[in-house]
């Protein structure tokens, strides 16, 4: 191992103890507290993600870190409401967003592995349009921050609010891990935050278009994502 490889491997295992630390402390920290111990731990290697279905996290980071990085992933299926949602975010917070696409386009895609991979290989369309570019999108940070909620669904019920994200060896930051939905509906009203039309048309979690239906009352808020699948995640968070 190089001298190089010892300081980099050094880093890793400082960040690592310090997302732990974090975690037990802030555990029960405000949302905004949170966002600014990270834009004062880590400045401009800490991004915000956004899927843009709704701009909560953004909003929260841009007031503890005006002109935060908000990384977007635009894997070329998105519903024309969530790209209206990130362009109006762009143009009224005080963020850089930062969109990411996959590799190949959605026609280069079909060419190689067949039209409807979303119906055939979910899995596979996720890593290719999902996972892999947010993984090249993240290299050039420590920390990252996301709008994971623990009451969203059992798969996320142990969110810590801030974690080791081991597979990718940096930071994870969930600021509003501990919210309700009730608690995101009294910041949107209070601070008057975007929010993706669709949530109002029975859309209780917004993704991909091919693989995202409305909700019915007293589903799971993710039952609308992968329906009739045991899918509930698109392996960006696990």
């Amino acid at each position: 191992m190089t001298e190089t490889d010892t300081g980099a491997e050094h880093h890793l295992q400082v960040l690592a103890s310090l997302a732990e630390q974090a975690g037990r402390e802030l555990e029960d920290a405000p949302a905004l507290d949170i966002l600014k111990w990270a834009a004062d731990t880590f400045g401009k290697s800490f991004c915000v993600t956004s899927s843009m279905e709704d701009a909560v996290v953004a909003h929260l980071a841009s007031r503890a870190f005006p002109g935060v990085d908000v990384v977007f992933l635009d894997t070329g299926y998105h519903f024309e409401e969530t790209i209206g949602t990130r362009d109006a975010v762009e143009a009224v917070m005080d963020v850089n967003v930062i969109t990411l696409t996959p590799r190949q386009t959605v026609a280069e895609q079909d060419a190689r592995y067949g039209p409807r991979l979303h119906d055939r290989d979910p899995d596979l369309c996720c890593a290719l349009r999902k996972v892999k570019p947010l993984e090249e999108g993240l290299a050039g940070y420590d920390a990252w921050a996301t709008g994971l909620r623990r009451d969203e669904s059992p798969t996320r019920a142990n969110t810590p609010v801030v974690g080791w994200d081991a597979r990718r060896r940096k930071v994870k930051v969930s600021p509003i891990a501990r919210w309700t939905q009730d608690d995101v509906d009294a910041y949107v009203a209070e601070h008057g935050v975007l929010t993706n039309p669709l949530l109002m048309d029975g859309y209780a979690s917004v993704g991909c278009a091919p693989c995202t239906r409305r909700v019915a009352e007293g589903e799971d808020a993710r039952a609308g994502r992968w329906a009739g699948r045991a899918k509930t995640e698109c392996g960006l968070h696990g």
